[in-house]
């Protein structure tokens, strides 16, 4: 793109100067023959008008030899070479101190330092970093210093266009132009080059402003020059600011006191040409720009002209014949300029041999200055003070000391009158050792360093690289120098070749490497064979390939006047004319120092011409640097304060649900004080608490002493009786009584009962209590004995036999009791398996007549109760023991109708009389009725038993003996004899199998003797046995009731499951359930997983595979794949969450066919889940982060710089852990964002719901700063551009969408004006129906109370019917909220105040309100999926009482329940169904699937007389309802199948079914069944909960 544009700007310069000048003008103006030039650019482009690229700043190097990359690619090449430290120590080691034998000056040499870094920069280290550190040798000095293996080694920075194949190798950059074009001036861009200037008359800034006019202006804006640590500063460790240096256009120019003398000099020059063209402007047309440019184009071309006549010759030591043989002649556009690999890499670094140890300063008067404590800082212990010069190791990076301290030009002239080393092969230690590195290594090895980058770009070996250029291969060590024994050439001996050098590459000399390969080719002459001709080519390129050269005549930027001016200009006279240097103070020529020149006596007497580094200070120890230092604290401190406030989170939700309970323990002891003062004398009761054991919470609890032998236990109201205990029947009463814990506990022991134990609000209601208590008990009326007893609170609760442990050993007791009366299968976990402890507490545990009621689920001071408890307790001792329950069960499991009839004969014969008397016979029949809450009028009561009596010739008869008795219900003998207790899931025993009979109405399983006959139970629904046989409950004998009759072709049949015996299968069929209720959650949560691991994953994989080169990972390990990959995952997950919470959305869906696909209804369980997914991956991501900010903080900040260019940071600060934490957006978003999910997270677990719901409605509303913090976190950049939005867009807008619908839809605050809480944790709540609210029966309404959040709703269907006046809810406590609503309108909460009011949102439908357009219309309702046909069976019946006309014509209404008692409510409303329906227009049936397992007993025992009552009262003794109830599962296809027979005209019929998954799937798939088949097609709609 970069090219593109700069292409269309030739097009329109050409365009511009083809309109401006004629044809033949030549770049001269036609009437004033003024030349106008072309100003050069500053980053190289458009140099070469036909390859615009050629000679850009930032562009690769070229290769003038093979590249010899390992894998032919990028890898470096040399990996069979030696180490460099070893090749360096072997032959670059030696004495320094011996001059050039050319007579070269220091001068000279760091003037070509300058001249290298003003056509080459390829220093910087690649991006992301690599490493391609150099092994430290055993027994090396920097062992000594620093504990490291490798010394670190960066590798260059390189085009990323290459290095993808063989075809295109990895080429590494030069950052700057190959141009001598000003860089090291101007630097190599327009703002760069503004940074420097004035903008005044054209000049450079100069530092006027600080009283310094003969320096550059400070960098006090912080241009990014090249600031590493000053590796004298050794006892500081630390950088220092780069607004110290002067500003240059070199950014490296500041390195050392040698080099920013020259970028003083051409900022002095620069200055110079600037005032002479303003004096030689004599119009005054010339503005600050013009001059500016034209200032830049003469400093550039009398550079050009010093770098090529003066320091070139001086370097290479040309002849004149050399000179004209490579004469310029003319410009040539077809020649490449680039930077040469091998030049940069090894060729160029010939000048390091030249390099000295230090230099002398002088003045005009060639007096030479001592150091002194204002030249360096380096520190005293290296005596730096009263040396001949300053230290060159000592003084890298900061050069500005000794600079201001003697002025620029003692520096100049210094270098002028000193000679630079030796042209050889020994490197001075200052650079062999001792050159600058980074804090971590301060000290390198240059000539390593030299070696490693030669192979680090791929350089081939010596001979390669001599073949390449032409040259012959050289085959053994000692031809690398002929001259070796030639004592007038020699500048290396040869044992340096044939031993050194042949030793370290083991023979073997195709594998020396170009750098000490070439300079051990070094004559006296200088460079050798190849080193030369690898220099001179490229200069003669650069200056060739130069349309700008100052020589060039055609274009170029010169007249032939001004070029024969640049020719005059010498080196000496920018010296004298640019600096306060005047004619004389130094030789004609700097770049030699000869006998007879200015100061060459007082050189020789000073230092002998060169300076020794044993006359100079010592360069500091290297040392290495902790980058993580100054992170220790805020990194521990940071993560202990994380730590902390997650803790302090959960802390703080204990301590406001403890005051929570305090302010309602507060108040519930205010109203216990209040209690006790209304409360009479005589009923002595006393307000505590229960301690139910672990685990249970406490509940408040009234003890009431009397009346009479008893002990009652009340709610805290004293209107509710939990317990009842008859000290008729116990002899003695043990108190325990806790003297620790403040006192307040005790606990009341009774033999055979479970213990109460109590805690009281403080020790003086205690100690009342007890003394009340003894009091009580030993008064004479009560006569009972009593033990107290001290014991300590521990102890107390850990001997407590609580109501839960009493609760197990009667299960067990129950168990065993009915395995053996049926003989069944004992359970592994039954009593047989037990230990001998546990056998003896069952076989030893009795029954109160509570427990025996509770047992039964009935009252306990029920007729029914206690004519059986009666009956059982033979020993008339008050409880019922083992043997006595299981001899009363036996008669029940395995005796013959007579025995039946004789057991209830003598149930209900109080006075054992052995005669029933007509009374004593209602009384039964109302104990029945009253077992199942039903009512007879006294009339209609009489008139069954009249009936019943009159059928077996009784009428004149008052009292009934056992054998009237038997006579009386004879005609049931058989169905007495056949209704032994089958347990379901157990086989009968073959005299008693089950066989597939039309029965009559009330049958459930009807059991034949005769084994050949089926195992099914038919029941005739509502049909008489007969019709016209005038059973003795013509007209039903109940208020309301009606004779029903169904053909008998409609069958409905139980089908018998067997139960799990083991441990295994049990596990195996509680699992197997649990897959066919939640197969569809389990299936999208699964496939949610495998997104959210795919998303993980592919993060994962990304920045481990694909993104490995961009080195983030390479220093903070693994932990950024997992970091990255948990990133993705929580932006997914959190960005699902909104999802979730899309309520109106998935409202409208669930309407839709999707229901059958997607749970909709579980959306608040997936809520929870993927919350629980995105903390875990919070977690991770923040551990993870941890650990990479601990790498981050112990990184080389230049290597931050590069990995986070986003995050700008001066050169001389370190980045410490607090940095990336706390200031930058990233990290400071990332620490809200972990307090805020902490807060978040803690106040949503179940516990704070329950207890502070509040505050988790609070905090959880806080999503909208955890999103925007999100938001931010990514835009921070960090390590990648932000992409949250990828994820979270979609669902934002989602959610915002239905929210706003939320906020639009008119929602209506209802006041609730009745509220039951009734048995199973259900709640019912009856409130106003407003005005315009219509809905259909089956709808359902989202609702919130205001007490809980005005703003939670939770869906719930309407029991209500829509002909009714109010509306209702039944919502059964199975969560947080529904359990808060329980409590919210609990009478104990509410007491005088009036009901919280209600906010309804809706009605919303589904599929069951379609009902009614179907001829035929069958529900199936399973567990809390009843409550849509709660509503459409009172619609249904007011519909037909009002003669509504409508499509259906019957209904069946199928109820499949564990059990009747989890939904008492629905009992009242099938019964207010069955006394309106006077049509016959439904038809209910009732399954009951719990039986032996849970022991209900009350539905085992009565289960023998529930077909004799629904003979005498039409009612099921189970439910009080005239529907039929089953035990077992209902056979669906069966069923469906006899209702075509029953319905043959209906085309189609609607089969609606609510409940869990496993039962729908199972009405689904009878009809699919039913519909393969010709008949009436089944369509079903079903709805899952």
């Amino acid at each position: 793109m970069r090219l593109y544009i700069k292409h269309i700007g030739l097009v329109f310069y050409v365009f511009l100067v083809t309109c401006s000048h004629g044809e033949d003008d030549h770049g001269y103006d036609s009437e004033e023959e003024e030349y106008i030039a072309e100003y050069e650019g500053y980053d190289g482009w458009y140099n070469n008008l036909a390859h615009p690229d050629w000679g850009g700043a930032e562009m690769a190097l070229t290769r003038r030899v093979p590249p010899a990359y390992v894998d032919g690619v990028y890898y470096p090449s040399g990996a069979d070479r030696p180490n460099p430290f070893d090749i360096s120590d072997a032959t670059m080691k030696g004495e320094t101190g011996s001059g050039s034998l050319l007579k070269r000056t220091a001068f000279m040499t760091f003037f070509g330092q300058q001249v290298v870094e003003e056509i080459l920069d390829a220093q910087r280290a690649g991006c992301p970093p690599e490493y391609f550190n150099i092994k430290i040798p055993s027994g090396h000095r920097y062992r000594k210093y620093i504990p490291l293996d490798e010394m670190p080694f960066l590798r260059s920075r390189y085009d990323m266009n290459t290095g993808f194949n063989p075809s295109v190798p990895r080429e590494q950059l030069n950052e700057i132009t190959p141009w001598i074009d000003g860089g090291l001036v101007y630097g190599t861009t327009k703002a760069w080059a503004d940074a420097l200037r004035s903008f005044k008359d054209g000049k450079l800034a100069s530092n006027e402003d600080r009283g310094e006019p003969q320096f550059p202006s400070e960098n006090i804006i912080g241009l990014p020059m090249a600031n590493p640590p000053p590796p004298a500063e050794s006892d500081q460790h630390t950088l220092r600011d780069v607004t110290r240096f002067f500003k240059l256009g070199n950014p490296r120019g500041d390195e050392n006191p040698y080099l920013l003398s020259f970028g003083i000099l051409w900022f002095r020059w620069h200055n110079y040409w600037a005032d002479r063209i303003k004096r030689e402007d004599t119009t005054g047309k010339m503005n600050d720009e013009m001059i500016f440019n034209e200032a830049r184009k003469w400093v550039i071309g009398t550079y050009q002209k010093l770098v090529w006549y003066e320091w070139l010759p001086a370097f290479l030591n040309m002849d004149e014949a050399e000179m004209e043989e490579n004469a310029y002649d003319g410009y040539k556009p077809y020649i490449h300029p680039q930077v040469s690999h091998i030049f940069q890499s090894a060729a160029m670094r010939f000048g390091h041999t030249l390099v000295v140890p230090g230099v002398a300063r002088r003045d005009k008067d060639c007096d030479f200055f001592r150091t002194t404590k204002d030249s360096s800082f380096t520190p005293e212990k290296y005596n730096p003070i009263g040396r001949i010069g300053t230290r060159t190791c000592n003084s890298f990076w900061n050069p500005q000391l000794p600079i201001r301290e003697t002025g620029m030009e003692s520096y100049l002239m210094g270098m002028a009158s000193q000679h630079c080393e030796r042209e050889d092969n020994i490197i001075l230690e200052d650079l062999r050792g001792n050159v600058f590195g980074r804090l971590d290594f301060s000290r390198r090895d240059l000539m390593a360093i030299n070696i490693q980058r030669g192979r680090d770009h791929g350089l081939p070996d010596y001979n390669t690289a001599r073949r390449a250029y032409g040259l012959k291969a050289r085959k053994t060590f000692e031809e690398i120098n002929p001259y070796c024994n030639n004592t007038q050439e020699a500048a290396i001996p040869c044992s340096i070749l044939t031993e050194n050098l042949a030793n370290v590459y083991n023979g073997d000399i195709n594998k020396v490497d170009i750098w000490p390969g070439g300079l051990l080719e070094t004559t006296k002459n200088g460079p050798g064979e190849l080193f030369r001709t690898v220099i001179l080519d490229q200069f003669r390129r650069i200056r060739d390939g130069d349309r700008f050269w100052f020589e060039n005549d055609v274009g170029g930027p010169f007249t032939k006047e001004e070029q024969e001016i640049i020719r005059n200009i010498t080196i000496h006279d920018v010296l004298i004319l640019a600096t306060d240097i005047n004619e004389g103070d130094i030789q004609k020529d700097p770049f030699h120092f000869y006998e007879g020149e200015k100061c060459y006596d007082e050189a020789v007497e000073a230092f002998n011409l060169t300076i020794s580094e044993h006359e100079l200070d010592n360069c500091t120890d290297p040392y290495t640097f902790d980058y993580f230092k100054g992170s220790e604290v805020s990194f521990v401190l940071t993560f202990l304060a994380a730590g902390v406030w997650a803790i302090g989170c959960v802390v703080l939700l204990y301590v406001l649900s403890r005051n929570r309970r305090k302010m309602i323990n507060e108040s519930r002891k205010a109203q216990r004080r209040k209690s006790r003062k209304s409360a009479k004398e005589t009923t002595r009761l006393y307000s505590t608490r229960e301690w139910c054991g672990d685990g249970q919470s406490e509940r408040p609890i009234a003890v009431r002493l009397g009346p009479g032998k008893s002990i009652t236990v009340l709610n805290d109201r004293g209107n509710k009786t939990y317990r009842t205990i008859d000290l008729a029947i116990h002899q003695k009463i043990t108190l325990l009584v806790c003297p620790d814990q403040r006192r307040k506990m005790m606990t009341i022991v009774i033999e055979k009962e479970y213990d109460l134990v109590m805690k009281f609000d403080t020790e003086e209601e205690r100690n009342a209590f007890i003394s009340d208590i003894e009091s009580f008990l030993t008064d004479p009326a009560i006569g009972v004995g009593r033990e107290r007893r001290e014991v300590h609170q521990a102890e107390m609760l850990r001997m407590a036999n609580t109501k839960v442990q009493r609760q197990k050993t009667l299960e067990r007791f129950f168990r065993v009791a009915f395995a053996q009366a049926f003989k069944l299968d004992v359970d592994p976990d039954d009593i047989t398996e037990f230990k001998s402890e546990i056998a003896k507490d069952v076989l030893t545990c009795e029954l109160t007549k509570q427990e025996f009621a509770e047992a039964l689920s009935m009252k306990s001071d029920s007729v029914f109760v206690d004519q059986m408890f009666d009956l059982v307790d033979k020993d008339n001792s008050g409880t019922v023991s083992f043997r006595e329950f299981l001899d009363i069960i036996v008669i029940f499991a395995r005796g013959n109708p007579d025995d039946k009839l004789e057991l209830m004969f003598n149930m209900y014969d109080v006075d054992h009389s052995g005669m029933l008397t007509r009374e004593e016979f209602k009384k039964m029949l109302k104990s029945m009725m009253e077992v199942v809450s039903a009512d007879l009028e006294p009339s209609q009561l009489e008139q069954v038993v009249q009936t019943m009596f009159s059928s077996a010739g009784f009428e004149s008869k008052n009292e009934l003996s056992l054998e009237d008795f038997n006579q009386l219900m004879g005609e049931h003998k058989e169905e007495l004899s056949n209704a032994s207790l089958q347990i379901q899931g157990q086989e009968a025993a073959p005299v008693q199998q089950e066989t597939k009979t039309h029965a009559p109405r009330g049958t459930v399983i009807h059991r034949g003797n005769a084994p050949s006959r089926a195992k099914k139970t038919i029941i005739r629904a509502y049909a008489n046995k007969g019709q016209g046989e005038g059973s003795g409950n013509k007209g039903g004998g109940v208020k309301g009731g009606i004779q029903r009759r169904q053909t008998r072709s409609v069958q409905i049949e139980t089908v018998q499951a067997a139960y799990p015996k083991t441990d295994s299968e049990k596990v195996f069929g509680q699992l197997k359930r649990f897959i066919e209720n939640e197969r569809l959650k389990i299936f999208w949560l699964v496939l949610y997983t495998l997104v959210l691991a795919a998303v993980f994953a592919e993060r994962a994989y990304y920045y481990s595979i694909e993104r490995e080169f961009a080195g983030l990972r390479r220093i903070a390990g693994y932990g950024v794949t997992v970091t990255r990959g948990a990133a993705s995952a929580m932006m997914f997950t959190f960005s699902s969450l909104l999802v979730t919470m899309c309520r109106n959305l998935i409202t409208r869906l669930r309407e839709t066919f999707l229901h059958r696909f997607i749970p909709f209804d579980s959306a608040l369980a997936m809520h929870k889940i993927i919350a629980l997914y995105a903390l875990f991956f919070s977690v991770m991501h923040t551990i993870g982060h941890g650990i990479n900010f601990y790498h981050i903080a112990s990184q080389p900040p230049n290597d931050l710089t590069c990995l986070f260019r986003d995050f700008f940071h001066r050169s001389h600060v370190l980045p410490k852990f607090h940095y990336w934490c706390w200031q930058t957006i990233t990290g400071f978003t990332g620490v809200l964002l972990v307090l805020l999910a902490c807060v978040m997270y803690v106040f949503a677990t179940q516990y704070a719901r329950r207890n502070v719901f509040n505050l988790f409605w609070l905090t959880h509303n806080m999503y909208v700063i955890f999103y925007i913090l999100m938001v931010l976190h990514g835009s921070g950049r960090l390590v990648q551009p932000p992409f949250f939005w990828f994820f979270f867009l979609g669902p934002a807008i989602l959610f915002t969408l239905d929210k706003l619908v939320s906020i639009s839809r008119k929602k209506a605050e209802i006041a609730v004006f009745k509220a039951e809480l009734l048995p199973s944790d259900v709640t019912a709540l009856t409130f106003k129906r407003p005005t315009s609210f219509e809905y259909k029966s089956g709808q359902w309404v989202r609702v919130a109370c205001k007490t809980l959040g005005s703003g939670e709703y939770h869906p719930f269907t309407l029991t209500s019917a829509p002909h009714e006046d109010h509306l209702s809810l039944h919502i059964r406590a199975v969560g947080p909220w529904t359990t808060n609503i329980r409590h919210t309108y609990d009478p104990n909460t509410v007491r005088e105040h009036p009901y919280p009011k209600l906010y309804i949102d809706g009605p919303y439908g589904e599929g069951h309100q379609d009902w009614y357009q179907f001829e035929v219309a069958v529900l199936v309702g399973g567990g809390i999926g009843v409550t849509p046909f709660a509503s459409i069976l009172k619609d249904i019946v007011n519909k037909a009482s009002s003669n509504t006309r409508f499509p259906c014509k019957k209904v069946y209404f199928i109820w499949v329940t564990r059990t009747q008692k989890h939904y008492e409510w629905l009992c009242d409303i099938i019964r207010e169904v069955e006394e309106k329906d006077t049509t016959d227009l439904v038809s209910t049936h009732i399954f009951i699937t719990q039986f032996y397992q849970k022991f209900d007993l009350r539905t085992t025992m009565l289960y023998i007389c529930e077909r004799h009552f629904q003979k005498i009262a039409n009612r099921s003794l189970f439910t009080g309802l005239q529907s039929t109830t089953h035990f077992g599962r209902p056979d669906l296809p069966s069923f469906f199948n006899s209702l075509q027979d029953e319905h043959p005209d209906v085309s189609k019929i609607g089969v609606f079914s609510c409940g869990p998954p496993g039962m729908t799937n199972g009405v689904e798939s009878a009809c699919v069944e039913m519909n393969k088949f010709d008949g009436a097609a089944f369509i079903h709609h079903f709805e899952n909960f």
